[in-house]
C-alpha cells in the first residue's frame, strides 16, 4: 500500500525530533506534527528556561561570596523583565534551530494537534495524513490537584512568565522539579516556602543525601515544610493569595506554584479508535522496542513512564530509528543513568541509592566525605559538600555514586562514564586527582565509614 509517509511523528519535543530527523537520515519519507510549540517541555517549559533561572539565581550568593575575597560593591539589584525578556529571546532562537534541523533533515513539519483515525491515519487541522508507522512524542503536562482556590495557583509551564516577581512564594511538591524552583525564587529574592506532604523529598533519591541536601536547602534560607499540604488557597482583595494548609497554619504569598508532576498528554489523541493500551499510571504501554499493542504504533519518552529526562527521549528517539529504517537491533539499557537536581547546592546521582544496594547486595561498602569546598574558606559561607561511593565489598564494583555541591552535575557526567564502563574502587583509587578540586575526593576517598 502506498502511504504519505513511512513515519508520522505526533509531538516535536526533543524525542520526536531526533527519531524524525535520524528516521530521515536513513531515507525513511517523514513527517512531524505540532501544536505547541517546536523543541517540547525541555526548550520551552523545562529544561533550559529553568537552567537559565538557576544560573539567574546564584549570582546572589556569588556577590555575597565576593566580600571574602575583596570585592567590594554596592548591594546589587535584581531586575525580573530582564530575566524573563532574555530567556525568551534565547528560546526562540532555539526554537529556530530546531525548525532548521527539520528543515535540513527533509522532515515536513505540520502546525497542529494531531489525532490518530485508524492505524495508518492522521488527522491535523482538518486534513489526514497516512503513514506506515505512527510516532506518539506528546510528552507530558503539569498536574495541579483540584483543591479548592487552584485556578490561582501557577504550573510550571506559567511560572516563567509571571507578570511580576512574587517576593513571596509557595512552591507545592517534593520532587525535584519543587526542590529547583524553590531555590530559584531564593536565590532571586523571594520569600520561600516549601511544602511537601511526604516525611523527606526527593523521594528516590539515597536517603542520606536527601537529608543533607534538606540541611544545607535551608540554610540557603527556604523554609522547607514536611508532611504538610495545600487544603485551599484563597485570593484576598488586594490580589494577595491565602494559603491554608492541613497542619493549621496559613501563608500569605504573591504567588503559589505547584510543581506536583506531570501527566501524559494525551487528551485528543484519538487513542480510543487504536489498540494502544494504558498502564494502571495512565502512561501508554510499550514493549522493549517502544511499540504499543497496535504494531505499527510506537511511543517513548515521558508519555510512556519512564525515566521523564530529555536524554532518555532522546536516546529512545535514535534506537527506534535505527531499528526501523537502518535495519539495527537495539535494547536500551536504562541502568546506572546520571541525573543532577539543580538545587542550591546542586545534586548529582548515579547508580544504586544505598538503600537499593544493601537490599541486593551482601557486602556494601560504603564511601564517604562531608567538606567545607575550598572557595568557602573565605567566602564566608557555612555550605558544605557531600560524596559517596557505594561499592560492592566482594567485587569492588561501584554501586552508586552520589554528591551534593557546587557542580555536581559536571562532575557526576565524568563519574557515570567510569561506572557505565564498569570501573571498580581500584580503579578509582589509581586515578591521580586533579588538585586543588571538589572532584578528586571521589578517587581519595580510602576508607569505608561504618554507619
Amino acid at each position: 500500500m502506498n502511504y504519505n509517509y513511512d513515519l508520522f511523528v505526533i509531538g516535536a519535543g526533543s524525542g520526536g525530533v531526533r527519531a524524525s530527523r535520524m528516521a530521515s537520515s536513513f531515507g525513511a519519507k517523514v513527517a512531524v506534527c505540532e501544536d505547541l510549540y517546536i523543541g517540547g517541555t525541555c526548550v520551552n517549559v523545562g529544561c533550559v528556561p529553568k537552567k537559565l533561572y538557576v544560573y539567574a539565581s546564584e549570582y546572589a550568593a556569588h556577590f555575597h561570596d565576593a566580600k571574602g575575597f575583596g570585592w567590594q560593591m554596592a548591594k546589587p539589584k535584581f531586575d525580573w523583565p530582564t530575566l524573563r525578556q532574555n530567556k525568551t529571546a534565547e528560546i526562540r532562537r532555539l526554537n529556530a534551530i530546531y525548525e532548521d534541523i527539520l528543515d535540513q533533515a527533509n522532515v515536513d513539519i505540520i502546525e497542529g494537534r494531531g489525532k490518530i483515525l485508524d492505524p495508518h491515519t492522521v488527522e491535523v487541522a482538518g486534513q489526514r495524513y497516512s503513514a506506515e508507522r505512527i510516532l506518539i512524542a506528546v510528552g507530558g503536562w503539569p498536574f495541579i490537584p483540584d483543591v479548592p482556590g487552584r485556578e490561582y495557583a501557577v504550573s510550571t509551564n506559567e511560572i516563567f512568565d509571571l507578570e511580576s516577581f512574587p517576593e513571596r512564594i509557595v512552591v507545592v511538591g517534593g520532587g525535584y522539579v519543587a526542590v529547583e524552583f524553590a531555590g530559584i525564587f531564593n536565590g532571586l529574592g523571594a520569600q520561600v516556602t516549601q511544602l511537601y506532604r511526604g516525611e523527606l523529598f526527593l523521594r528516590g533519591f539515597d536517603n542520606e543525601v536527601r537529608q543533607f541536601a534538606a540541611q544545607e536547602i535551608r540554610k540557603k534560607g527556604v523554609d522547607i515544610w514536611f508532611n504538610a499540604d495545600v487544603t485551599s488557597i484563597d485570593k484576598q482583595n488586594d490580589g494577595h493569595l491565602t494559603v491554608h494548609t492541613n497542619i493549621g497554619k496559613t501563608l500569605t504569598a504573591d504567588a503559589v506554584l505547584y510543581a506536583t508532576g506531570r501527566k501524559p498528554r494525551l487528551a485528543d489523541l484519538g487513542l480510543e479508535n487504536v489498540n494502544v493500551n494504558m498502564t494502571d499510571s495512565g502512561h501508554i504501554q510499550v514493549n522493549e522496542h517502544l511499540q504499543t499493542d497496535e504494531p505499527n504504533i510506537f511511543a517513548l519518552g515521558d508519555v510512556t513512564g519512564g525515566l521523564e529526562l530529555t536524554p532518555v527521549a532522546l536516546a529512545e528517539g535514535t534506537a527506534l530509528a535505527r531499528s526501523l529504517y537502518n535495519n539495527e537491533s537495539y535494547r536500551l539499557d536504562y541502568s546506572n543513568i546520571a541525573t543532577t537536581v539543580f538545587c542550591q547546592p546542586n545534586i548529582g546521582t548515579i547508580g544504586m541509592t544505598e538503600e537499593q544496594a544493601r537490599r541486593d547486595y551482601p557486602n556494601v561498602e560504603k564511601y564517604r566525605t562531608i567538606f567545607t569546598p575550598m572557595k568557602h574558606a573565605i567566602s564566608g559561607s557555612d555550605e558544605k559538600t557531600l560524596m559517596k561511593l557505594l561499592v560492592d565489598g566482594d567485587t569492588g564494583k561501584i554501586l552508586g555514586a552520589h554528591m551534593v555541591g557546587a557542580d555536581a552535575g559536571e562532575i557526576m557526567q565524568g563519574i557515570a562514564i567510569a561506572i557505565k564502563a564498569g570501573a571498580t574502587k581500584a580503579d578509582f583509587d589509581a586515578t591521580i586527582g586533579i588538585h586543588p578540586t571538589a572532584a578528586e575526593e571521589f578517587v581519595t576517598m580510602r576508607e569505608p565509614v561504618d554507619e
